[in-house]
């Protein structure tokens, strides 16, 4: 199984995944953390605006361990927002090429809530924690494509 994790920045993707899916054996793939282990913290040690050219080749190399994770048999964790319904359409087509099955959880978060836990994260210097400005989360919420009749589960924020 790979479970494909949709959601905006902290909307509780990553915290789930640990607190859920890796206990139960999921190896979980974060495009973040690799970025963030190769180039430091986004918009601190590198402009934002280069963040796509350094995404770019850790999603391909992501995407190949995924697949090689299936053929041993083993559950994965797409950590990574999948923020337009085409990056989501691929991922589904990358894992059922790789003969296995997927599940799309969608975390939606109200931007009052998104901004508090924000506003915490921001503090933090992890690779899980890029800052944040109010100005970037109205930018995120108008790229963000909210999944719609796509197989998507609903991820409350009351699990937390």
């Amino acid at each position: 199984m790979v479970f494909l994790l949709v959601g905006l920045t902290g909307s509780g993707k990553t915290t789930y995944s640990r607190e859920r899916l890796e206990p139960a054996g999921a190896v979980r793939l974060s495009v973040d953390e690799v970025v963030h282990d190769r180039h430091g913290r986004y918009g601190v040690d590198y402009p934002e605006n280069t963040y796509f050219e350094k995404e770019a080749p850790v999603v391909a190399e992501l995407q190949q361990q995924l697949v090689q994770l299936v053929a041993e048999g083993r559950d994965v964790v797409w950590d990574h927002g999948l923020w337009p319904r085409k990056h989501r359409e691929e991922m589904k087509q990358l894992v059922e090429r790789a003969g296995a099955r997927w599940r799309l959880l969608y975390f939606p978060v109200e931007r009052a809530e998104l901004l508090r836990r924000l506003e915490e994260r921001n503090q933090r210097a992890d690779a899980n924690s890029l800052f944040v400005s109010t100005e970037a989360l109205d930018d995120f919420f108008a790229r963000f494509e909210a999944p719609q009749g796509e197989g998507e589960e609903i991820v409350g924020p009351g699990w937390l």
